[in-house]
């Protein structure tokens, strides 16, 4: 089935959609196949799993590149492509609950804090973070003593939803809620655009999917994470 066939909700082909609609205007590629830039994030996806979209997908890509697919159903991938990664990840999906900062100073990330966002997603490893991936939208932080300890972006834009992304705390600063005071301040950003939130989590990630529950997400379905590269890179 086309993922543009009527039926399909947004959210079962997020990529597809976010690079169809509101972020359209940084999709490289065209109907056979579309990624964003990758030093944005290495996402991308195709209508169909056809052996023409596939070849329009390896002509994006250089030899060095990976790309992710996030897909209702695994990937058979042709003979030119080789699977780097094939996991499940949960998208949850809800109204987040309304997490008090307690004083604690919540700011606005820009490119100025882009090294000290990127120490910190290596440290923290939430999920692909570059040089220009806040770029897709609002990043949030708290610095202690002028370090950046926690933070919190946006990342796909499907139709009217919001993907919540980065959410990462420095290990030595666990345990004081900036996770959930950070969940519920990006999540104000996005409901007063009227936008719906949701995010990506591994399915073997009990500890995070536990703690969006407790925050008011509920799993909406599991998606199949497959990060290929070309069988010559």
């Amino acid at each position: 089935m086309s993922v543009h066939d009527s039926s399909t909700h947004p959210l079962d082909h997020p990529i597809w959609t976010a690079l169809t609609t509101t972020q359209q205007a940084l999709a490289e590629g065209d109907a056979r196949a579309r990624r964003f830039p990758t030093a944005i994030t290495p996402f991308a996806d195709m209508p169909d799993m056809s052996t023409e979209s596939f070849a329009a997908l390896g002509a994006l890509m250089s030899p060095q590149d990976i790309a992710v697919l996030f897909t209702p159903d695994p990937v058979t991938l042709p003979a030119d492509f080789k699977i780097a990664l094939a996991d499940t990840g949960e998208q949850m999906i809800g109204t987040i609950l309304e997490t008090p900062a307690n004083g604690v100073d919540i700011v606005t990330l820009g490119v100025d804090d882009v090294p000290a966002m990127i120490e910190l997603t290596e440290l923290t490893k939430p999920g692909p973070f570059s040089t220009r991936t806040h770029e897709l939208g609002t990043f949030l932080g708290i610095h202690v003593d002028g370090q950046l300890v926690a933070m919190i972006g946006e990342r796909m834009k499907p139709a009217h939803y919001t993907e919540i992304t980065a959410v990462c705390v420095h290990p030595s600063y666990r345990g004081r809620g900036y996770g959930q005071m950070l969940l519920s301040a990006i999540s104000r950003h996005i409901v007063s655009r009227g936008e719906i939130p949701f995010l990506h989590v591994f399915t073997h990630n009990h500890s995070a999917i536990a703690l969006y529950r407790r925050q008011g997400m509920e799993i909406r379905r599991r998606l199949h994470v497959t990060v290929l590269k070309k069988a010559d890179g």
